[in-house]
């Protein structure tokens, strides 16, 4: 029933500046209805992109914040500024989804309609696994990262000697 929140990461590629790093994607019927009520405030490279939208209420909210409106191509057909707490927001026909950032995003980011956004998700890379191929006498060979170098064995000396490099060093 509940899944695992997903991120994304917002960038007007139009002015080449970043709106926010870690976006949560609200596309099912409950997280479209609930958005940001029950927040007291936004992080500060964080939002909500609402998938699909092209108006929203702040009815319960407890802070202003921005709105980016978009097209279903990630073109920007809409601003609001400071959208106040208790409001509802006239729809957009052209708008396909919403984005709601923290107060003064837009202006940060000098983001205008018509600019193009890349919305994204952000996935670290996953570790080299090693790979294992067939050689002609059917031997699997491991491929991939280097095993770690061999110790050399200490020197049966009596006592245990100091490095070479201590040993060539003028006085």
């Amino acid at each position: 029933m509940f899944t695992k929140q997903r991120h994304v990461f917002v960038y007007n590629k139009t002015k080449e500046t970043f709106l926010a790093f870690r976006v949560t994607v609200a596309d099912s019927i409950l997280g479209r209805l609930v958005g940001l009520l029950g927040r007291r405030s936004l992080q500060p490279d964080s939002g909500v992109w609402i998938v699909p939208a092209n108006a929203v209420h702040t009815i319960g909210m407890m802070f202003s914040f921005d709105l980016v409106l978009i097209d279903k191509d990630f073109k920007v057909v809409g601003l609001r500024e400071l959208v106040r707490p208790f409001r509802v927001t006239m729809p957009n026909r052209k708008a396909e989804s919403v984005l709601e950032l923290p107060a003064h995003s837009i202006f940060r980011s000098r983001t205008k309609i018509g600019d193009q956004m890349l919305i994204e998700r952000y996935e670290a890379k996953k570790p080299i696994q090693a790979e294992i191929l067939e050689t002609p006498e059917k031997e699997p060979v491991a491929v991939g990262p280097r095993p770690p170098m061999p110790i050399p064995p200490q020197s049966t000396g009596a006592a245990p000697s100091r490095s070479r490099f201590a040993e060539t060093k003028t006085r």
